[in-house]
């Protein structure tokens, strides 16, 4: 399965939506990747303490790696609160604008816990399936993933059994049965509709 294809998966059914940002299981992110990439591995960065992440003043980062088909994609992500905070070794707080009564107030962001490490860490290996194609439309802010376009109905074979009929009824039943497989198609119907209005032309001439 290459990216394209891995691309138009639809994921929308194993997302969950949390403080207007849209989630996606990593569980079944890995085993429909695995399914796709058997030989997929993953990998977590790990600092000189062998601890999963990395920080310093400014917070603490987690890195993953992927390797499938031969390629490998990188990605990282901050540790963060609820509200998308970086979080650091240490509480810390910050003044927000209130946007009921218009003031500033004070938030506390709380020093991260391993708890949220191996949710940062799980958030990390979605966001890198993602850079194969898996669920990266979330990340584009679309709600659907993108559809190829159809290929077109080759109308030929319906359009030679309208020729082919021999009254108006069986002119309906063809014309019906053919504007029915090309439901999804505007320019097939649009021939085969031609067609009929020629056929019922002739017919109705003929009489």
């Amino acid at each position: 399965m290459d990216f394209k294809q891995m691309r138009q998966i639809n994921v929308n059914e194993f997302t969950e939506k949390k403080d207007g940002l849209t989630y996606l299981s990593w569980a079944w992110a890995w085993d429909t990747f695995k399914q796709a990439y058997p030989d997929a591995v993953y990998t977590i960065a790990k600092d000189e303490n062998q601890m999963p992440y990395f920080a310093n003043q400014a917070g603490a980062m987690c890195y993953t790696s992927v390797t499938a088909g031969g390629i490998t994609h990188e990605m990282w992500l901050p540790v963060m609160n609820g509200a998308n905070k970086a979080m650091k070794s240490e509480p810390y707080t910050y003044h927000v604008k209130d946007w009921k009564t218009k003031q500033m107030v004070e938030k506390t962001v709380e020093g991260f816990t391993m708890f949220d490490v191996n949710k940062t860490l799980m958030r990390c290996l979605v966001k890198n399936l993602a850079m194969f194609g898996l669920g990266l439309y979330i990340y584009a802010g679309e709600d659907i993933p993108e559809m190829p376009e159809p290929e077109p109905i080759d109308v030929t074979q319906y359009i030679t059994a309208i020729i082919a009929v021999n009254n108006i009824d069986e002119l309906k039943e063809v014309y019906v049965n053919a504007i029915k497989a090309c439901a999804h198609d505007d320019a097939a119907k649009k021939r085969i509709g031609e067609a009929k209005d020629a056929k019922k032309i002739e017919l109705t001439t003929n009489e």
